[in-house]
């Protein structure tokens, strides 16, 4: 019992049950899940649609943050992604082209992942401290979308596109099934191979690394594109969605509840260990206190209270300092002496 409780995802999990868990007191029928029209609907099938994106870009910054770095551009990114897509769709002959949607697809992808170049130069070539160097890009990629989208929502009537966030193939969301694919080629090509201990190695030590002939600049390059490729995909899976790009919604604030999510999954945010399953299952735990916040009737001014309180309860759980002093007081206290008895 005490290896499990200390394993890194036994509290994120203890508090995904009880929020799930939660909402059947408010709506008995959360745990409910229908065939309808061929696709499957209920408020779980919600919970991991509406994760989707926090989980793709939770992926990459768990990538970037074990090289011991940090990425505040991916939600610019995630704009920049969508508004490139929705122009290049609304210039079409024919929305309806699925050639025409993949191209799109691709520049956008594309322009992701020079992105993420510029940010992984600025930090291993050219020295720039991470969190500086993606502030640039936060605050000038959100003026790029804005630039690009001259400030207004662009709308898009393009079937195959709204495939991407609200499609489904085999009853299953298509969001979810991309999302399923990504990470499980980050943990073929990450975990299962030696690249997955170079990462760490980097986020570790850099100068050891580099002293025993890890490329750490190659590598660290590379995990900024691929946080970058992650975020454009995830915009994608947004704009989708909506049908629209929305350069001041898309991304916005999202690469808090990312960070977030990486350490409710137990990555150092010192670099060096990482866990995919355990981002992954942040950024549902933290679609699931979203969803909870709305199911149980709370107060709009007070949502983020609510979601703070939550968050405070799950970090002192994986504690393991809180839980030893907790435990120690409680064995350490004195024994109630027995009543004397009268002669």
């Amino acid at each position: 019992m005490t290896t499990l409780t200390r394993h890194r995802l036994f509290w994120p999990a203890v508090v995904l049950v009880v929020l799930l868990a939660s909402n059947v007191f408010f709506a008995p029928r959360f745990f409910t899940i229908t065939l309808q029209d061929g696709h499957l609907y209920g408020s779980l099938i919600d919970v991991l649609r509406s994760a989707t994106p926090l989980a793709l870009v939770a992926l990459g910054m768990t990538v970037v943050i074990a090289t011991g770095g940090i990425d505040l551009s991916v939600g610019s990114v995630m704009a920049i992604a969508g508004a490139v897509a929705c122009l290049i769709i609304g210039d079409l002959p024919n929305q309806g082209s699925v050639g025409g949607v993949l191209l799109a697809v691709g520049i956008a992808i594309a322009l992701a992942a020079v992105l993420g170049v510029w940010n992984g130069v600025l930090v291993s070539v050219i020295g720039i401290q991470p969190i500086i160097a993606t502030l640039i890009l936060m605050v000038a990629g959100r003026g790029i979308a804005q630039l690009l989208t001259s400030g207004q929502i662009i709308n898009v009537s393009s079937p195959p596109f709204r495939v991407i966030g609200a499609g489904y193939f085999l009853a299953i969301p298509v969001s979810v099934i991309i999302v399923a694919a990504v990470v499980a080629a980050a943990v073929l090509l990450i975990r299962r191979s030696a690249l997955g201990v170079l990462i760490e190695s980097v986020g570790a030590s850099p100068t050891a690394s580099r002293l025993a002939g890890i490329r750490a600049r190659g590598l660290t390059i590379m995990a900024y594109v691929f946080a970058a490729i992650c975020a454009g995909v995830a915009g994608l899976i947004f704009s989708s969605n909506v049908a629209s790009a929305d350069s001041n919604a898309a991304g916005n604030l999202i690469e808090l509840d990312a960070i977030l999510a990486v350490v409710i999954g137990g990555t150092a945010l010192t670099g060096g260990r990482f866990s995919i399953a355990g981002s992954v299952l942040g950024a549902v735990l933290i679609s699931a206190l979203d969803i909870t916040t709305y199911t149980i009737g709370v107060p709009a001014e007070t949502t983020l209270l609510f979601k703070a309180v939550v968050v405070v309860v799950l970090c002192l759980s994986q504690s393991a300092a809180f839980r030893a002093a907790v435990f120690r007081r409680r064995r350490a206290a004195p024994a109630t002496p027995a009543a004397e008895v009268p002669a």
